[in-house]
């Protein structure tokens, strides 16, 4: 789900100037090679929590939760191989590399955290959860235990266990802070000889808690599927072409079932301005940017700074047969004398409905050298269409009239998490495949009205496939001046879950950026000015009988609901669900877990299901705080793709944005159970409100 992050390229100019699924390496193998010009999802170990701050601070693309581990600092970052090297320099080490482009297998290092001992008098702990599951032939633990010596950051808890006949171990925890705020501690699940009896967990101040037996998790199971039961319906990643052609293609063959809506608001489209470097970008340069979009005409103008051959010339710039000549100021000699920014500047002034151009970063003041013909282009690969893009949902149900409780789906908010529409498109199919045949879906669909919106982000998805596949925003570029530098085009864009209303960084809650335009979390220049996230909202107050909702991310396995952001100081989170509310969302979380485990065995970890500010991080200004807040809907959030054991490393291992396709597939079959599932939690809400 996106991810706390920073635009890489802001991170370059003001830290680093300063300062996947591969097979598993050891400890004491060479640190895996990134390609220094090319973007990779990458494990770090930071030598301090400054260093992270700092990072936070420049506004770097930050991809999963950091943790503490071993007493090593390590977060995901998307970064390239030289921004990689300038934070080795700086005594950063590189644990895994999960992603490099185009390559999907993963690896993951973990080893636990040993905190050091100190004297002290007794703590208290006590067990936030104790719960055990199993899976793919192997049992699992996993604990979270509170101390009450909050303020000692060298408090170390280790918990044992005991199995019914009787064999032993103990594993340690690491304490979790965050927001400067002690949460508690904890560990990756731990893998067990057979089902736990009882857990206990004491500290090195001498603090024991009492016994505690763990609980099943998540101790809920869907009803079997029948003989028959069509499913299946993913066989590739799609691009938003494809998608768009699959849904006019059920659209036509479901007429009875489904009506095809298309959203309000055309996005900007697969298109971006015309640009060129005049000069030499490594010395002295000026970019001039269209004012239109390249496929509207500006896809191969030229632009050139000539010498005049003359003395005493004043600079003059002429546009003509799609070139644009700009002739040099020269001095009494013949010398020219034009300075970039003169020749920025004359660009600007002399065609201000055609051009704009700005000094080249790094360039200011120089001397403007004699250079061209540069042609300009709009920097797009793929093969898409440049129009504006409709982005349409599936409204299904054998009643489409709004008198059945709604469900919405929608996924791909975030461009480079191509699993995603997978999820909700064989959602969608399952539905309306089996709705003659099934008399289970039959009563789903008699009974709730289904919307899905796969792709919500089309343009930076067609930019992620085409283009920059750790594309994270959309393609609408708010950055001003030397931001616009083609540079930086895999940093332009909006976060369109960080543009929502209800708790967003204009109202002071974290985890968003509205000044840092590559910040890879950047809101806009304000609350719904892009339209991608107006669609979903304009979708949900369309239909006032959506009391539930579903957001689809990736990667990292984990179930969430609102609140998802919190201000500072005082980690002080968007008002709490009152108790019937928050047991609403705990006891429909595990139904839906227990539904996705129902696949291949994929259990998402009880702690990494809950709210998404204590689970994951702040996230300001995301669409399930809207939902939920502003329109009264109870809004999860699936981050699929969660971490796979393995057992030759002993190990969790990270699966990343665009795993290899086997697994992609397995996520959409896995999360469409859960989806499934939902739409049972909301037939059972609506029968015991009658």
């Amino acid at each position: 789900m996106t991810k706390r992050g920073w635009g890489l390229a802001t991170a370059t100019v003001l830290l680093l100037s300063t300062v996947t699924f591969s097979s598993a390496t050891t400890a004491a193998a060479a640190p895996p090679v990134v390609p220094l010009g090319e973007l990779s999802l990458v494990r770090v170990q930071l030598p301090t929590e400054a260093m992270f701050d700092e990072l936070v601070a420049s506004g770097a693309d930050i991809a999963a939760k950091p943790r503490m581990d071993d007493g090593r600092l390590l977060v995901d970052l998307v970064l390239t191989g030289s921004q990689l090297e300038t934070l080795t320099a700086r005594g950063a080490k590189t644990v895994q590399v999960i992603q490099r482009p185009g390559d999907a297998r993963t690896r993951l290092a973990e080893s636990q955290r040993a905190a050091s001992h100190r004297a002290a008098a007794a703590d208290t702990l006590h067990f936030l959860s104790a719960n055990w599951w199993s899976a793919e032939g192997r049992t699992y633990l996993q604990t979270l235990v509170a101390t009450t010596a909050i303020a000692d950051p060298d408090v170390e808890i280790t918990v044992t266990w005991t199995t019914a006949n009787g064999t032993t171990g103990s594993y340690a925890l690491q304490r979790f802070v965050d927001a400067g705020e002690y949460q508690y501690h904890v560990a990756e699940p731990q893998v067990l000889p057979s089902k736990p009896t009882k857990v206990t967990a004491s500290s090195s101040l001498g603090g024991v808690s009492r016994v505690v037996t763990p609980a099943a998790w998540p101790g809920a199971t869907p009803p079997p599927l029948p003989s028959g039961y069509q499913k299946d319906f993913i066989d590739a990643y799609m691009t938003p072409t494809d998608i768009k052609a699959r849904i006019a293609r059920l659209g036509r063959q479901y007429r009875n079932l489904v009506d095809v809506v298309d959203l309000p608001h055309k996005t900007q489209g697969y298109r971006r301005t015309a640009t060129a470097y005049v000069g030499d970008p490594a010395n002295a340069a000026v970019v001039v940017e269209s004012k239109q979009f390249g496929d509207q005409g500006a896809n191969g103008w030229q632009v050139k700074a000539v010498n005049p051959g003359k003395p005493n010339q004043p600079a003059q710039a002429v546009w003509r047969d799609r070139v644009l000549t700009v002739s040099l100021a020269t001095d009494k000699t013949g010398a020219v004398i034009s300075t970039t920014d003169q020749v920025a500047a004359l660009i600007s002034a002399r065609f201000p409905q055609r051009f704009t151009a700005f000094v080249e970063d790094g360039s200011a003041g120089k001397p403007m050298p004699v250079a061209g013909p540069a042609t300009m282009g709009d920097g797009l690969d793929g093969s898409v269409s440049r129009k504006p893009w409709t982005v349409q949902a599936l409204r299904i149900g054998a009643h489409r009239d709004g008198s059945r409780i709604g469900v919405l789906a929608y996924s791909q908010e975030h461009a480079r998490e191509w699993a995603t529409p997978l999820v909700t498109m064989e959602f969608a199919e399952r539905l309306l495949a089996n709705y003659a045949t099934d008399a289970a879906t039959r009563q789903l669909l008699d009974n709730v009205e289904v919307f899905v919106i796969p792709v919500v982000n089309p343009d930076g998805a067609n930019y992620s496939f085409n283009d920059a596949n750790f594309q994270r925003k959309n393609l609408t570029n708010h950055c001003t001046g030397p931001q616009r530098d083609p540079r930086y085009a895999d940093s332009w864009g909006v976060d369109v879950n960080r543009n929502y209303t209800v708790g967003s960084v204009f109202d002071g809650y974290v985890g968003a950026s509205n000044t840092n335009c590559l910040s890879g979390t950047y809101s806009g220049p304000a609350e719904l000015s892009e339209a991608e996230s107006n669609n979903v909202i304009a979708l949900a107050k369309a239909h006032e009988n959506i009391k539930f909702a579903m957001n689809v991310h990736s990667y990292g396995g984990y179930f969430m609901w609102p609140p998802g952001a919190y201000a500072m100081p005082g980690r002080v989170t968007l008002p709490r669900p009152s108790a019937e509310e928050a047991a609403m969302f705990q006891a429909s979380a595990k139904r839906i877990v227990g539904a996705i485990s129902a696949s291949r065995g994929t259990v998402t970890w009880p702690s990494r299901t809950g709210p998404v500010a204590d689970v994951l991080y702040s996230a300001a200004g995301n669409s399930a705080d809207q939902l939920y807040y502003e329109l009264g809907i109870f809004a999860w959030d699936f981050e699929i793709g969660n971490d796979r054991w393995n057992p030759q490393t002993s190990q969790w291992e990270g699966v990343g944005f665009q795993p290899p396709y086997a697994e992609a597939h397995a996520e959409s079959q896995e999360y469409a159970e859960g989806l499934v599932e939902l739409l049972r939690v909301a037939k059972d809400y609506q029968q015991q409100r009658r």
